[in-house]
């Protein structure tokens, strides 16, 4: 079955109003985009829980589908006065049939953390024998790999983390950092998330890796303390837990934080100095990594 593929720039205020009532005149789906991604205008916009936005992109790209038999012009009539879309304004493309899931697997290859240590979809062969590989797909829950906070966390696992140590992977989101610290040598891993879906992920692919790790909701987390402790999250999250993930640490141990906008070290560096010593943090695509050791 074919589709039709209808592009409509708009002011971002009516976007989503615009975009519902595509839906309610025949749109398959819709999705909205910054209309100047992959420009030197695009907007990169990073919202945190429980702040509300500041701003939005100056202008929305709609992308909508429809059936290959739809007749757009006649549907876009059907829109209200206010949201009536101008000819020039949107474009159509013909989309043919295809298999999509393995059009959405070839989107997908190996991550190359480091000279042993490989994150592979279920679909690929190890790309390289005698290397740590870690099995998992894209899914629901955060953390494949290819983010620059998981892959900072996954170097710094790969690079510090003694064998035998004890891990708590605070947000554990997927698993995956909790499930590299059990193929890199840790003695216990328990990983901690608010969302049940990620329990669920992160129980299904310790299962589909072959390690064993604990997986829990913050209120039925084990009491103790750890030798390591990774919390890829985002700053307003580690502001508020900073003196809870501290107490999880043993003295002497390490804390390895993430999900930090580049321009947010600084403060997220000297609240957690009242507890570690602090080193320089690592930068990747405008993302940080902290880490530190807590002193006794």
């Amino acid at each position: 079955m074919a589709f039709q593929q209808v592009n409509i720039v708009v002011a971002s205020k009516q976007a989503e109003l615009l975009s519902d009532e595509l839906m309610e005149i025949g749109a398959l789906s819709t999705a909205i985009e910054d209309a100047y991604a992959g420009t030197d205008k695009e907007q990169p916009i990073f919202d945190e829980p429980n702040e509300p936005s500041a701003e939005i992109w100056e202008q929305s790209l709609i992308i909508a589908m429809f059936d290959e038999a739809a007749d757009i012009k006649q549907a876009l009539a059907l829109l209200p006065p206010a949201l009536q879309v101008a000819e020039a304004d949107y474009k159509i493309t013909s989309i043919e049939d295809q298999d999509w899931v393995k059009l959405t697997q070839s989107q997908f290859d190996p991550i190359h953390v480091s000279d042993r240590l490989w994150i592979t979809p279920t679909w690929h062969e190890a790309p390289q024998d005698g290397a740590i590989n870690i099995e998992l797909d894209p899914g629901l829950a955060f953390g494949t790999g290819s983010h620059p906070t998981t892959f900072l966390c996954l170097r710094w696992l790969d690079a510090n983390m003694p064998v035998g140590a004890t891990v708590l992977d605070y947000g554990c989101g997927s698993g995956i950092l909790a499930i590299t610290a059990a193929k890199l040598g840790a003695s216990q891993v328990v990983g901690v998330d608010i969302d049940k879906q990620a329990i669920r992920a992160s129980h299904d692919n310790a299962v589909q890796n072959n390690v064993n790790i604990e997986v829990y909701l913050p209120d039925a987390q084990p009491e103790g303390q750890f030798d390591v402790v990774v919390a890829n999250i985002l700053a307003n999250p580690l502001r508020i837990l900073g003196q809870m993930l501290s107490g999880r640490v043993k003295d002497g141990g390490q804390i390895v934080l993430s999900g930090i906008l580049e321009e947010q070290v600084e403060e997220i560096s000297a609240l957690y100095q009242q507890w570690f010593d602090m080193q320089t943090a690592t930068i990747h695509d405008g993302w940080a990594c902290l880490f530190g050791k807590k002193r006794a």
